[in-house]
C-alpha cells in the first residue's frame, strides 16, 4: 500500500483495504495470533467511534467527541504507522500491498 508522505496527500482506507487487511489476518491467525488480535481490536475501535458518535452528540457529551474520531481514525493511524515501520525495517508488514 503506497502511503503518500505529506498529510495533504493522505487518503483514507477503503473498505475493500480494509477487507484486504482482515483476510490477511484471518488466513495467519495462526502463525501470528498477536497481530490478529491487534487488528480486531483496531476494528473494535473503529465501530465504536462510527458508532458511539450519534449518541454523544444526541446526549450532548462534547467530551466524548475526540474519542469518537481517534475511533473513527484508528484503522487509518495504525496503517500508517505499521507503514513507516516497515519502511525502517523495525518491523515486517507482511500485509501491505504487494505493490510495495
Amino acid at each position: 500500500m503506497a502511503l503518500p508522505t505529506t498529510s495533504a496527500q493522505q487518503r483514507a482506507l477503503t473498505l475493500l483495504e480494509l477487507q484486504r487487511i482482515k483476510q490477511w489476518h484471518l488466513a495467519h491467525k495462526d502463525t501470528r495470533p498477536l497481530e490478529y488480535q491487534v487488528w480486531d481490536a483496531v476494528l473494535t475501535l473503529w465501530i465504536m467511534g462510527w458508532v458511539g458518535w450519534l449518541p454523544a452528540f444526541a446526549l450532548e457529551v462534547p467530551l466524548a467527541y475526540p474519542f469518537c474520531v481517534l475511533g473513527m481514525a484508528t484503522p487509518q493511524l495504525y496503517v500508517r504507522w505499521r507503514a513507516r515501520a516497515h519502511d525502517r525495517c523495525r518491523l515486517r508488514c507482511d500485509w501491505l500491498e504487494p505493490a510495495r
